[in-house]
């Protein structure tokens, strides 16, 4: 058992791990400003958990833990920024809408994802076949191998979640 004297400070797992941390998350990134931006939010993280009187045995166990996830993020974020690019670059010139649109499209794009990615897979899926893929309930309902009531319901609750951000 752990005494509150051996918990160690934020300040000290910082100055222990900031370096470290960041190194490694350039491995995943390729990017020493991303690296820099992702490693400063983890400590934010960590700040905001109110790590002082919990006893972490492994900080950079928990370090890893908690800028994985936000590299995870940062990942899906840049996989629809570039989606959304690409979409864009292929639309007609007149049809382009403003910075300032764009910017409120791609948020509006990553709170959906997020709003999407907090369901279960199948209701993702069959949402996603839908919508973008175009399919008819019922080859959705077949590549699942669920029933064409139960897409009906899953796309239903995926709306339901998207609509809940836009509103």
């Amino acid at each position: 058992m752990s005494s509150i004297s051996d918990v160690p400070s934020v300040d000290s797992i910082y100055r222990s791990h900031h370096g470290w941390l960041k190194r490694w998350l350039l491995k995943g990134v390729n990017c020493s400003e991303t690296a820099a931006d992702l490693a400063h939010d983890t400590f934010v993280r960590v700040i905001q958990r109110d790590l002082e009187g919990i006893a972490v045995r492994e900080p950079r166990a928990y370090l890893r833990h908690i800028a994985k996830g936000l590299m995870i993020n940062h990942w899906r974020r840049r996989d629809i920024e570039h989606a959304y690019l690409q979409a864009l670059a292929a639309s007609p010139e007149p049809e382009a809408p403003s910075v300032e649109e764009r910017t409120f499209i791609l948020e509006t794009l990553y709170e959906i994802d997020t709003a999407l990615s907090r369901l279960p897979r199948e209701v993702k899926q069959a949402f996603l076949l839908a919508q973008l893929g175009g399919l008819k309930y019922r080859d959705i309902a077949q590549r699942l191998g669920v029933s064409e009531v139960s897409v009906k319901r899953y796309v239903k609750r995926a709306l339901v979640q998207c609509l809940t951000v836009l509103d």
